[in-house]
């Protein structure tokens, strides 16, 4: 493992089988991929050069980082299929390991870990997903009106994030719940669906969300709704909570 303490870039070789695809061509198919670091949240794969499948054309085109040095942007080719100027190469990077490597934009390509589909960016080897059932009376309000209110809930314990509180959408103030058509994916949990709130006059956009279907991993929070901490009032056996500061 390598570790850029300038860049703070966190170099690591996975154990997982890799594979990527662009409308169902085998792009690269790799059983040593590079878990790198670029941002301390989540990593994204580099994929050694000898497991790349289609064809990188460059464009001619460099893109500058600090930290991994200048990379080469390149076309994707892949049986009649192209994703224009989504790989890039560092072949002379301060980074050893990225030299001989390239990094394909997640979005752009459907990618498996194993034989599973995976989404968003690679499953962190070092985050932890527990979902506890929790007999504390749950609250949250906003502006002095209550949005949720509920016996008990599932408190879903990520690594790096604040406690999230899942209850039933029966729980849920129907009053002030308006219809979203926001949809997000999340690489430990799967798609969740939002609601926005109306309080007053004002709209509060995409603040509770729940996972029709998640992974079967988190099965426990199947059908439940939870609420941003961080931009509500959230009240544990009537106790107020510190709101809690995170990327969100």
């Amino acid at each position: 493992m390598a570790d850029n303490a300038r860049g703070r870039v966190k170099v690591e070789t996975g154990a997982k089988r890799v594979r990527l695809y662009l409308e169902n061509r085998l792009v690269a198919d790799t059983l040593r991929p590079l878990l790198v670091w670029e941002k301390p949240f989540y990593p994204t794969y580099y994929v050694p050069a000898e497991d790349v499948l289609a064809e990188l054309k460059p464009t001619g085109e460099t893109e500058h980082s600090p930290s991994r040095g200048d990379a080469q942007v390149h076309d994707v080719l892949a049986g009649g299929a192209t994703a224009a100027g989504k790989a890039r190469t560092v072949p002379e990077s301060p980074l050893e390991e990225l030299r001989d490597a390239v990094r394909f934009d997640f979005d752009a390509f459907d990618w498996f870990e194993e034989d599973e589909p995976i989404y968003t960016h690679p499953r962190d080897p070092y985050s932890r997903i527990d979902v506890l059932s929790s007999s504390r009376r749950f609250r949250a309000e906003l502006d002095g009106v209550v949005l949720a209110d509920s016996p008990n809930s599932m408190i879903l314990f990520e690594t790096g994030l604040p406690p999230r509180y899942y209850v039933p959408i029966t729980a849920l103030n129907q009053d002030v719940l308006r219809p979203s058509e926001t949809v997000t994916h999340c690489p430990y949990k799967g798609a969740a669906t939002y609601w926005s709130v109306q309080v007053g006059e004002q709209v509060h956009n995409d603040i509770i969300w729940g996972y029709r279907t998640p992974f079967p991993e988190v099965q426990k929070i199947t059908g439940l709704a939870a609420v941003y901490n961080e931009k509500v009032d959230i009240y544990l056996d009537d106790v107020l909570q510190e709101r809690p500061k995170s990327r969100y």
